[in-house]
């Protein structure tokens, strides 16, 4: 869920009084300059009304062209700025740009933590942590998430702990998803996934606890319909299906008609997997007609290839070839190749079980085409990702180029280069010395040390400790935040409240509590190097008109069984004979 600020004429409420000037030259040059100032201030305002504006009616690019354009003016009002970095931030995830969302929700929550806003800090860890949940980023969105619900508790706020749940529960599940490997049926999944599950389910339990509380029917109906998928994937489909069921109802109540149709394509998914078929099949059409009535041809699709394999399930393949036929011609219509190829894999399946095998071996030919190209269209983009990962000159054929002597001799080399680069020098060169006669800077250590100290550390262990107490010091400066560092924020040297900015100076250099939480950011960002080892990424076999809970296991598995059914045991006693 998205924290959004308040508005910016809430915020500057004034701002008529910046029109209001006359000609320059009827001022002296220090009223020229505050009177230049506040007619900067009118313009970055306006500027970020009018993305406000456009932001609101769905307009988010032209919007961000705002946004942009009031930071390259700049504001000295710093709650001004704290806005619009959130607007901008929200305005770039709308777009799915999330690195630059990510940019500017990150400089959001380093200026409201400075300036000491509580209640800015909490809405901008939420939607740092929404970003990064996109970004596949879960145990630093995690992280942001706990600060959000840390602040909101705090401050008694129990509107922002509902959110702080609804997006910690959200993290999980994205969590438990992105785990669990493709094709894995619901309930088959590694323990690893199956405990980001069920966290996600204790999140969501506790946020349905407060919005009941509060009497929020329009978030309770979101988090049934997250509940429910969480127990779908956790392969519980009784709870599943009674949370779907609330989240319907809620649905209804709102007149939401999207919100009713996917409510009803997760009941009949649920019931799929309880083999209540026909109950599935009710809902796949209530979700036909809703898709049709919304103009969603995509959508539209999926019911029909969800209906199709309803009906091959419950062995009604007259029914089960109409609705595949009406899921091929819209993939057609809608330039869908893999949904083609689905539709024609279906479709042979359907004639096959009839006895049509002419009629089922032209749809299986026309599977087979569609599957070779979308397979040619697929590798080059594969291989020439993998290609990008290979040394200079090396090829997946040629294995000898390098050897693995020659390989592990690079890696002792690459490795042994990183550990000198992580070497901490004692002596610092004179050219890197602070002046001396400044009072607020720390001389080295080692310039206190003499060389017969540094020969034999081992008499007094307190140097090392005071060396590594420094050290670590020197890196805590290194991340403070700078005024510079915020793009858009404008210093004026007659600035009329100076204690403004002394304060900001003063919370940068010593900001209470920030370690812990950074420690905590650094820690996830560290495990981090693992998860980006490169593989060669999964070819897009999915089509828009293809629906992500697919059938090809489950009828698969059901084709089995007929085949288990219908084999015939040989009598006791009775052994087979070999050939001659």
């Amino acid at each position: 869920m998205i924290e959004y600020k308040q508005g910016f004429s809430l915020l500057c409420q004034d701002t008529h009084k910046f029109h209001v000037f006359g000609t320059r030259s009827s001022f002296s040059p220090g009223l020229m300059q505050i009177l230049f100032s506040c007619r900067m201030e009118a313009s970055c305002l306006e500027l970020a009304l009018e993305g406000e504006r456009l932001c609101k009616v769905g307009d988010y690019r032209a919007g961000v062209s705002f946004f942009e354009s009031a930071i390259q003016v700049g504001t000295e009002d710093l709650q001004i700025l704290s806005a619009i970095y959130s607007q901008l931030g929200n305005a770039y995830f709308h777009l799915q740009a999330y690195e630059k969302a990510l940019e500017y929700h990150q400089h959001d929550l380093t200026l409201t933590r400075t300036i000491g806003d509580e209640l800015g800090e909490a809405k901008a860890s939420g939607n740092l942590g929404n970003t990064l949940k996109l970004l596949g980023r879960f145990d630093e969105a995690v992280v942001c998430c706990q600060r959000h619900l840390e602040i909101t508790r705090a401050m008694y706020d129990k509107v922002g702990q509902a959110r702080a749940l609804y997006n910690y529960g959200n993290v999980y599940h994205a969590k438990g998803k992105s785990i669990c490997w493709v094709g894995a049926e619901p309930g088959e999944f590694s323990e690893e996934a199956r405990i980001a599950l069920k966290k996600a389910t204790q999140y969501y339990e506790a946020n349905l606890g407060l919005v009941k509380e509060l009497g929020d029917r329009a978030a309770q109906g979101r988090t049934y319909g997250n509940l429910g998928n969480t127990y779908y994937l956790l392969g519980d489909f009784q709870s599943a299906v009674a949370a779907h069921e609330k989240r319907l109802l809620i649905a209804k109540e709102f007149g939401d008609k999207s919100a009713e149709r996917r409510a009803h394509c997760n009941l009949g998914n649920a019931h799929i997997f309880l083999g209540q078929f026909d109950l599935a099949a009710g809902h796949y059409k209530r979700t036909l007609q809703l898709a049709r009535l919304l103009k969603d041809r995509a959508v539209e699709a999926q019911a029909c290839y969800s209906l199709g394999n309803t009906y091959t399930l419950l062995q009604d393949y007259e029914r089960a070839i109409d609705y595949h036929l009406k899921h091929l011609v819209i993939a057609q219509d809608l330039k869908d190749r893999v949904g083609e190829g689905r539709a024609c894999w279906s479709l042979g399946n359907a004639h096959t079980a009839l006895g049509n095998h002419e009629q089922a071996m032209h749809f299986a030919e026309k599977h087979l085409e569609i599957a070779i190209e979308v397979i040619v269209y697929c590798l080059p983009p594969l291989l020439g990702e993998y290609n990008q990962h290979q040394p200079s000159g090396h090829t997946s054929g040629s294995r000898d180029t390098l050897g693995e002597d020659g390989f592990f001799d690079l890696l002792s080399r690459f490795q042994g280069n990183r550990m000198d680069d992580q070497r901490c020098s004692l002596l610092d060169s004179p050219s890197n010395l602070p002046d001396q006669s400044s009072p607020s800077s720390t001389p080295p250590v080692a310039e206190r040390k003499s060389i017969l100290e540094c020969e034999t550390p081992l008499q007094d262990p307190g140097h090392f400790l005071e060396l590594l107490a420094s050290s670590q010091a020197r890196r805590l400066n290194d991340q403070r935040a700078s005024l510079s560092h915020f793009p858009g924020l404008r210093l004026s040297i007659s600035d009329p409240t100076p204690s403004l900015y002394s304060h900001l100076e003063a919370n940068a250099e010593h900001p209470e509590g920030d370690d812990v939480f950074f420690d905590m950011l650094v820690k996830c960002q560290g495990s981090r190097l693992n998860d980006q080892r490169c593989a060669a990424p999964s070819p897009p076999t999915k089509g828009p008109t293809v629906p992500d809970e697919d059938f090809f296991s489950l009828i698969l598995r059901s084709q089995a069984n007929r085949m288990e059914e219908q084999r015939v045991q040989l009598p006791p006693g009775c052994t087979q004979s070999k050939p001659d």
